[in-house]
């Protein structure tokens, strides 16, 4: 069952359409990201469901509810919706408690509403301690987990996080994503995430629309978007990869590695084979085996537990990028031999 639906979502700023009938489903339980590069209309989607905007056109139904279309709107906190900013929004007037407590029924000083504030601290792994802290006593990933524990205060049918990680520094901000998706999981709530950010979206969405221009060019599992993306921006915007022309015939793509299955490709002719860098991996060949090898190693740049190597193909193929573990990479001017792991994608 979809907690949130949205059927022909459109919005317009000024004449500038922002969102372009946008279908959007979440199931329950579920976490959906939506990616996509800035001022493509994610934020706006956000905003749509709940409620600080109004839609130009279609609906949108949460928990079974229509909440939102052109001729009416239900105001937003009446939604049954949750929303964490992007630097958590607390009120630093108040104490960790009273903000928690702000959306709850009740004095902060009774003992009921202090048990469920303490309870929600434990929720997002804080000590009830830190009820009594200001928000400028905690650190940029304490603060995102507060602001979740105000939003879970009132047990929305579903959360809205706007780029809640954005704000913290890297290693920071991979343990706080991780955390907060464990403890969304873990609460059994339906979740919508908007972000820039692909290796967030990937790592703990269960589906992933990206988004361009406000619409979706691709919805679906992470790896599914991420293995068979449905043209090449989708392909681009969520990670590196390697186009090569090529010759397909009976579901096999001849190119300048060789010859690499491709899926559900019935059609014959002349194509672009998509490839990620993490599928190709190059292997040193001797003098004798010159003949056998690929290409010739341009370039090769360390980044710690991988390398990526620059290749330069036989023929007249524009040269390709490699990632591979860096233990013994190939020097530069080495001759290799290029494996391709797995099939590729053809690109309409």
């Amino acid at each position: 069952m979809s907690v949130v639906q949205t059927r022909g979502l459109g919005k317009s700023f000024d004449g500038h359409t922002v969102l372009d009938h946008i279908d959007l489903d979440l199931p329950a339980g579920t976490i959906t990201a939506v990616v996509g590069a800035s001022g493509c209309g994610k934020t706006t989607l956000l905003r749509l469901i709940a409620g600080f905007e109004s839609p130009d056109a279609g609906t949108v139904t949460v928990a079974g509810r229509q909440v939102a279309s052109r001729q009416h709107s239900v105001a937003p906190h009446r939604r049954a919706v949750g929303y964490v900013a992007q630097d958590g929004a607390l009120f630093p007037h108040l104490t960790v408690g009273q903000n928690i407590a702000y959306g709850l029924a009740g004095s902060p000083r009774r003992a009921a509403v202090r048990a469920r504030v303490d309870e929600l601290l434990e929720t997002v792994s804080l000590d009830p301690s830190y009820a009594t802290r200001r928000p400028h006593q905690l650190s940029g990933g304490q603060q995102q987990r507060v602001a979740l524990a105000r939003a879970l205060a009132r047990q929305p049918a579903v959360m809205l996080l706007d780029e809640p990680f954005s704000a913290l520094d890297t290693g920071l901000r991979a343990a706080t994503r991780k955390a907060v998706a464990h403890l969304l999981r873990e609460a059994g709530v339906t979740s919508l995430l908007v972000t820039h950010d692909q290796e967030e979206a990937l790592s703990i969405a269960d589906q992933v629309a990206v988004m361009r221009d406000g619409r979706f060019t691709q919805l679906g599992p992470p790896l599914q978007v991420y293995r068979r993306p449905s043209d090449h921006f989708t392909a681009a915007f969520l990670g590196d990869c390697i186009t090569l022309p090529c010759t397909v015939t009976g579901g096999i793509a001849d190119c300048a590695l060789g010859q690499v299955p491709v899926d559900g490709v019935s059609a014959s002719g002349a194509a672009t084979l998509l490839l990620r860098p993490e599928q190709l991996v190059a292997t040193v060949v001797s003098d004798a085996e010159r003949r056998d090898a690929t290409g010739t190693v341009l370039a090769v740049e360390f980044l710690g537990h991988d390398v990526l190597l620059t290749i330069d193909p036989d023929g007249d193929t524009e040269p390709i990028v490699v990632r591979q573990h860096s233990l013994d990479p190939p020097a530069v001017n080495a001759k290799v031999h290029i494996d391709v792991v797995g099939s590729g994608v053809v690109l309409p």
